[in-house]
């Protein structure tokens, strides 16, 4: 599992805590509270919102009370408002469902999209089917449109929806199409490091409030590192898995995490400096 960077986090940050009604944007000082109680300094919080900026992905904004601060772009919101399809509420697919295909042309020169195409492709979870030729679970065909709209990549590229008919076996075009010992390696990864977190919070006494820094502290950690996966693995139907596929345990123990963690964590964000 990749280590948690303090761009990151604050991706994760907004994403749980900057898009609640009426939430104002948040302060500068706010943000370096916040990372600081994940291990993030001062100074690194500076250089990561900066590069934010830069992407797009934060605005200055001022905060209720005058100070400087930032707030999501609305290419931002649009970009966490998929993800939360993927991190908190995706179906899970059937295998009569279908597939989008991707295939696209770019001219010569313009080759330096044809690499960003294919990248933005593969971190939306698109397997590879033929040279040029990129599918997914249809399901997640709303979140490529918006993304190859907001990059400017919509031009370049052809979107079909279809069935697989052969001649291999789904289930064995599959193990071509992803590197499926990856993404598990990528699921148990997680485990490994979030199974231990879940039962020490499942052991404690009953009744008693979460301490809500702790809360946050280990919320915020446990979404950073599970946000990652649902674009690692794209959310293929059980049938077509192998039989101990880890997928399943890791999407419950975040589940599991989100319920305990989430609101009690929302106090400590919400406390005064």
């Amino acid at each position: 599992m990749a280590e948690h960077t303090p761009r990151s986090l604050i991706v994760s940050l907004y994403g749980a805590y900057g898009r609640l009604p009426g939430n104002p944007p948040l302060a500068v000082s706010e943000l370096i509270r916040l990372l600081h109680a994940v291990g993030v300094d001062a100074p690194s919080v500076r250089s990561s919102v900066s590069r934010l900026k830069r992407r797009g992905l934060l605005a200055p904004a001022r905060t209720t009370d005058g100070a400087a601060g930032y707030a999501l772009s609305s290419d931002a919101r649009q970009l966490l408002d998929d993800g939360d399809r993927r991190i908190y509420r995706r179906p899970a697919p059937l295998p009569g469902d279908g597939w989008v295909l991707a295939v696209f042309s770019v001219p010569e020169a313009e080759r330096h999209k044809r690499h960003l195409l294919r990248s933005r492709l593969g971190r939306l979870g698109f397997g590879t089917a033929a040279p040029g030729v990129w599918i997914a679970p249809v399901g997640l065909y709303e979140e490529t449109r918006h993304t190859l709209e907001r990059l400017g990549l919509a031009p370049y590229v052809d979107l079909f929806r279809g069935e697989h008919l052969g001649f291999a076996a789904t289930r064995e075009a599959v193990a071509r199409w992803w590197d499926l010992d990856a993404i598990a390696r990528l699921h148990l990864d997680f485990l490994e490091a979030q199974e231990p977190v879940l039962r020490s919070w499942e052991a404690r006494a009953g009744g008693e409030a979460p301490d809500p820094e702790e809360a946050y502290r280990d919320y915020l950690r446990a979404l950073d590192s599970w946000r990652q996966l649902p674009y690692a693995d794209p959310g293929l139907p059980g049938e077509l898995l192998p039989e101990d596929w880890p997928g399943g345990r890791s999407a419950e123990v975040f589940g599991l995490l989100h319920a305990q963690l989430r609101d009690a964590g929302a106090r400590f964000v919400a406390e005064s400096p």
